[in-house]
């Protein structure tokens, strides 16, 4: 049995309530991309769209879709996790928010039950002193990820606080790292801190061979990664897609 969702304009927009973003689950990935609501209260999920796979794909993928699908190298999962997000379901039982942190459980799975579906993803907007950070490394631009980085905190100059760092396509979920975290919470970011959260990564990363490169290769991505995007969040270096 298929059943087309696509007439349900419940499911679709892109709406800001105080300081919640709510972006209904059938909205497409170029909605996103062209969003001036997303650009300026989540900058970390505009610079990841741009990321995702080509145009024709943007076009009529949606962002329930790629959470309900849960690939681990997909960019929405690790920005919900970074962001705190919520993640809204409704099914015969009634409706329920879920936060990211717990939604994915494993590869390609998720706390959806039986008869449930995705309505929508709230994130909090973005706060004053609070920026983003984003990159992934793939063989070519649209490709799966061989691994990639979202980065949320607030910033004072150098120093990063209340740091989120949520690595995806190293795992069979966005991984939020622990140890790196605590390497360079409430620190300058400068080289040795950096040295000191890479370091740290082996603690909170595992990653595991597939078809686009060795878990070796990934933890060295991983940790590159990690430097680019600390001092891209704290004006020190420049990503360019």
């Amino acid at each position: 049995l298929l059943i087309d969702i696509n007439g349900i304009e419940e499911l679709k927009g892109i709406t800001v309530s105080g300081d919640t973003v709510r972006i209904g689950a059938l909205t497409r990935h170029t909605d996103i991309e062209n969003s001036a609501e997303v650009s300026e209260k989540l900058p970390l999920l505009a610079k990841a769209v741009r990321e995702v796979a080509h145009p024709a794909i943007r076009n009529r993928g949606t962002i329930g879709g790629s959470v309900a699908f849960a690939d681990p190298a997909a960019e929405y999962p690790a920005c919900a996790v970074a962001l705190d997000a919520q993640i809204e379901i409704a099914g015969t039982g009634g409706r329920r928010k879920v936060a990211a942190q717990d939604f994915f459980k494993d590869i390609y799975d998720t706390d959806l039950g039986e008869g449930e579906i995705i309505t929508a993803v709230e994130f909090p907007a973005l706060q004053a002193g609070y920026k983003s950070g984003f990159s992934e490394l793939a063989r070519r631009h649209g490709d799966y990820a061989m691994a990639g980085l979202a980065v949320h905190g607030k910033v004072d100059g150098t120093t990063v606080s209340d740091l989120r760092l949520v690595y995806f396509a190293v795992g069979s979920t966005p991984v939020r790292a622990a140890s790196a975290t605590a390497a360079i919470e409430g620190k300058p970011v400068d080289e040795a801190n950096i040295a000191a959260a890479q370091a740290a990564l082996e603690n909170d990363l595992q990653p595991f061979d597939d078809m686009a490169s060795s878990g070796a290769m990934k933890m060295h991505l991983a940790k590159e990664l990690t430097g680019r995007v600390l001092r891209s969040l704290t004006g020190q270096e420049e990503i360019v897609a």
